[in-house]
């Protein structure tokens, strides 16, 4: 069996990106058939951004596979800009309004899903000023469970931030579940610090690239 690695995105990880995304959207679990599509949520919390910037996008590879991801863009505002030009129109042609109920929620709802795919500007939407000056970037990490707790998110954080501080960006926030607990520990543990614009509802945390 070969240890997992830490290599840059390509695009034939797109399906295991996408999967990824999905099996750990309920607040860290797995929320497979809670959609009228499985697509949906990775069309708002993945895909947009590999396809924006691959090149701020590295894999875990573990038994031929990808298992875990971060993904990230260097300037928000421009990436809502680019979002709103490129990304909406085909996000409301795949998803023009909500599918049959399954009968289970996670948190979101398909309609607040569907509003999140049509509203970049959500991104910037109650941060303060200076806050998107200090932590230009943002970025999305997930990892399946066979490989959660053995430092890997700590080292794909890592990859991330010496990429953006050889682009001369300062820094980078997150936003994350507040049911979601476990993730909240880790990035303590790992150094981000809460910014003045988190709420309880609407978690946002920042640390420098260096």
């Amino acid at each position: 069996m070969t240890e997992p690695f830490i290599r840059p995105y390509r695009a034939a990880d797109r399906a295991d990106v996408a999967d990824i995304c999905v099996r750990t959207a309920a607040a860290g679990g797995d929320a497979r058939g809670v959609y009228s599509s499985d697509l949906l949520m990775p069309d708002v919390y993945v895909l947009p951004y590999v396809e924006h910037s691959p090149d701020l996008a590295w894999v875990v590879e573990h038994e031929g596979r990808a298992t875990g991801y971060i993904v990230a863009v260097a300037d928000t505002q421009a990436f809502v800009e680019w979002w709103a030009r490129e990304w909406t129109p085909g996000f409301v042609a795949r998803h023009p309004a909500p599918g049959p109920a399954t009968g289970r929620n996670p948190g979101y709802t398909e309609a607040q899903l569907l509003h999140a795919g049509a509203d970049p500007e959500r991104m910037v939407r109650g941060l303060r000023h200076g806050e998107l000056t200090t932590y230009p970037a943002h970025l999305h990490i997930d990892l399946l469970p066979v490989l959660q707790r053995r430092g890997m998110g700590s080292r794909l954080i890592d990859t991330l931030r010496a990429a953006l501080a050889e682009r001369g960006v300062p820094g980078v926030h997150l936003g994350y579940s507040a049911e979601n607990t476990a993730a909240r520990a880790f990035y303590d543990r790992y150094g981000f610090k809460e910014l003045p614009s988190s709420t309880p509802q609407a978690p946002l945390l920042g640390i420098s690239s260096s």
